[in-house]
């Protein structure tokens, strides 16, 4: 299938996904309520800011066969693991750590996109990777722990980061047949009915959050759900998730910024050199590698 051009320069919705996601760490750490709780309301509340724009959309629903249902439950399952287990790595350790064991996504992407698409990259891409991926480690170098709950955080926030890398490959596969904003929507309901799930199962109250809280839920709704993972799943419509998860790897360096101001968690030597090194590395990603022909969708299915 052939693809058509992005119709913006690619780095406007990647930077502006890259400053989306780091507010995501912020605002989990601001609020008490549990993460599986913050993570239901983070993506319903999304769901009903969509769908007054989803009117034409379920018409692609008559076109989607019983595999693709599958994959879409599928992803949206991945999406709500992913946001538990990091989710719940704020609550045990930093943002720094857990972010830059979150920058191992592209690393994860990248060696399923291989066996799953043979998608291949760049000697000169493979090195920018290496850099951003060494920036970010830096990072959070003085900033892992070592006693037992920073630890259980860290492991969290590593199953995390696995769980997301497959909901990536998924939808990378899926967004070659279906529009972006129904491959998004679908995925949201989904993780929601996941999460309404655990916590009915786990005995956790869905309702009786104070005004604070809902607030939080209001804006991980906003900012790093629409203008983060929304406009991510519409950029694998131009992209590869490789691009993207490497992308994210700035995510360690604004979310620290913003821990620094906000949570006032200090930024170290280390972590400022790594901040410097994980911009080098996406520059020069950016400049080498060959972005994958965006695919074209069927005639009855319109982008949005």
């Amino acid at each position: 299938m052939e693809k058509t051009k992005c119709p913006v320069p690619v780095f406007i919705p990647l930077i502006v996904g890259i400053i989306a996601v780091s507010f995501s760490s912020i605002f989990v750490k601001l609020s008490d309520a549990p993460v599986s709780v913050q993570g239901m309301y983070r993506l319903l509340i999304t769901i009903l800011f969509m769908l007054p724009f989803s009117g034409n959309q379920w018409k692609n629903a008559k076109q989607i066969q019983p595999r693709q249902w599958l994959l879409l439950f599928l992803s949206g399952t991945f999406l709500a693991l992913h946001f538990l287990l990091w989710m719940g790595s704020l609550k045990l350790t930093t943002v720094a750590s857990s972010t830059i064991i979150l920058a191992l996504q592209p690393v994860f992407v990248l060696i399923g996109a291989f066996f799953l698409f043979k998608e291949r990259t760049s000697s000169a891409s493979l090195i920018g990777m290496a850099i951003a991926i060494c920036g970010a480690a830096l990072i959070g170098w003085g900033d892992i722990g070592i006693s037992p709950e920073n630890l259980l955080g860290d492991l969290l926030s590593l199953f995390g980061t696995l769980a997301v890398a497959v909901h990536m490959l998924i939808g990378q596969h899926l967004l070659r047949h279906i529009p972006s904003f129904f491959y998004s929507l679908v995925v949201f309901v989904s993780a929601v009915f996941v999460f309404a799930l655990y916590n009915g199962a786990a005995g956790i109250p869905m309702t009786g959050y104070p005004g604070h809280d809902w607030l939080i839920f209001f804006l991980l709704a906003i900012i790093p759900t629409v203008f983060g993972h929304v406009l991510f799943n519409w950029l694998m419509k131009y992209v590869s998730a490789t691009t993207i998860s490497v992308n994210i790897l700035g995510e360690p360096v604004g979310a620290s910024i913003l821990a620094y101001f906000m949570l006032k968690e200090s930024i170290s030597l280390f972590q400022g050199t790594g901040g410097f090194l994980v911009c080098t590395g996406l520059y020069l990603f950016l400049k080498t590698s060959r972005v994958p022909k965006p695919f074209k969708e069927a005639p009855a299915a319109q982008n949005v």
